[in-house]
């Protein structure tokens, strides 16, 4: 299942995500996704991984073109120039030549000169074909709004923190009216097991229980079909094979308008992640190697 992105670029609408997963067992976890059916991998500088994802897809014996490649640029490498280096950095790493999908990692409030330097690196970057499609993620209506106000290319993609517990649908709404996809990391509220409490978890959530045990499915693959039904992208993530495959198989279901409604309507406006707006370099500087 394909989604078009708004240059005419068609992305799978699930991926795999590699966030925290250890560079030692990132390569067979992404070559493992890949014989399972994921055609998308979503990965990040700063995760420190994007050697062993490439290492992965190569293992996995596939086409080059048949994986679809999504990274990110760290805070620490905004700047034009800067940028232009980590776009270097990232597909070094990778071991490509053109990376699919390149996004922002974060908005910097506090230089935003730098933030919107970067953006126009990776606009420089399309117009060259060196990366397929643009975007950003964790930004917010108002910031996103002042990046189109002062760059060109539209984004393809915003990642945001969506799953039924918080479902920004502020955000979603300004994204759709500029044309940029919505894609969910956390999609699952995987984030939400990490408050201490089980029973604030989505996994264990009663509603979502209910309409998993309707379908014969998991909870999580409740919350990523209704994603996907919801017209956003999803990136999941796990270092299990049964979780992996399980979470791909959300293909032979459909929700109905009611259990749509009722996942929309569970959301707490709790943010899992951090707030975009406290994001510094002082705060989140992370060193990205140059190899």
């Amino acid at each position: 299942m394909n989604v078009t992105l708004n240059n005419g670029v068609a992305m799978p609408a699930l991926g795999f995500g590699v966030f925290q997963t250890p560079p030692e067992t990132t390569a067979d976890t992404v070559a493992e996704a890949l014989r399972v059916g994921y055609r998308l991998i979503d990965t990040a500088a700063s995760y420190f991984n994007e050697r062993e994802v490439g290492d992965g897809i190569r293992r996995s014996g596939l086409d080059r073109s048949e994986v679809f490649i999504e990274t990110k640029l760290w805070i620490s490498d905004y700047g034009y120039d800067q940028a232009l280096h980590a776009f270097d950095k990232s597909a070094g790493k990778l071991g490509v030549e053109t990376i699919d999908l390149l996004l922002l990692h974060q908005p910097v409030p506090t230089q935003f000169d730098k933030t919107v330097g970067a953006y126009r690196a990776l606009e420089h970057l399309l117009a060259e074909g060196k990366v397929r499609a643009i975007g950003v993620s964790n930004f917010m209506p108002e910031v996103l709004a002042e990046l189109l106000a002062q760059t060109d290319i539209v984004p393809a993609v915003n990642q945001v923190e969506v799953h039924p517990y918080f479902t920004q649908r502020d955000v979603q709404v300004a994204n759709a009216a500029h044309g940029v996809l919505t894609q969910a990391w956390s999609p699952m509220g995987g984030i939400t097991s990490y408050r201490g409490d089980d029973s604030t978890s989505t996994f264990n959530d009663p509603v979502i229980g209910a309409i998993a045990e309707a379908h014969g499915t998991t909870p999580a693959q409740v919350m990523l079909r209704w994603h996907l039904q919801e017209g956003r992208s999803a990136i999941p993530k796990s270092v299990k094979p049964e979780r992996i495959a399980s979470n791909f198989d959300v293909f032979g279901f459909e929700l109905t308008g009611d259990e749509l409604a009722a996942l929309d309507g569970l959301d707490t406006g709790v943010r899992g992640g951090p707030d975009p707006v406290t994001v510094t370099p002082e705060a989140f500087h992370r060193d990205i190697p140059e190899a």
